[in-house]
């Protein structure tokens, strides 16, 4: 389990998960915001509460999460966090994995079949 937090705090470190400017860093979510959307149940082959090694292990997978999260699967930390979904993922990003991203890249991964 440490080498799962150190990972995410790792991860959370890197350049490529910088959070935009026009948000405080700090800032807290509302207690009543709404979990990250998940793909609706469809043919679809991935979804965010699939661990992303699988994701990954498919060459349309591994562009989606290349688009959304530039240089992930190139951090050497990844080994210590492949095992785990996005979804898992996100409360040990530091906020660096917003809402917005995972709904983008869930819909991106709706259409991978």
């Amino acid at each position: 389990m440490k080498y799962l937090l150190l990972g995410a705090a790792l991860l959370a470190a890197s350049p490529a998960f910088a959070q935009d400017a026009s948000a405080p860093a700090d800032a807290a979510k509302p207690a009543d915001a709404a979990p990250a959307a998940t793909a609706p149940a469809t043919d679809a082959k991935f979804n965010l509460d699939t661990p992303l090694q699988d994701i990954v292990a498919d060459e349309k997978g591994k562009a989606v999460i290349e688009k959304h999260f530039p240089g992930m699967i190139a951090l050497p930390e990844y080994e210590m966090f492949k095992a785990i979904s996005l979804t898992q993922l996100q409360p040990y990003s530091n906020g660096k994995i917003t809402d917005e991203m995972l709904a983008a890249t869930a819909k991106d991964l709706a259409e991978v079949k």
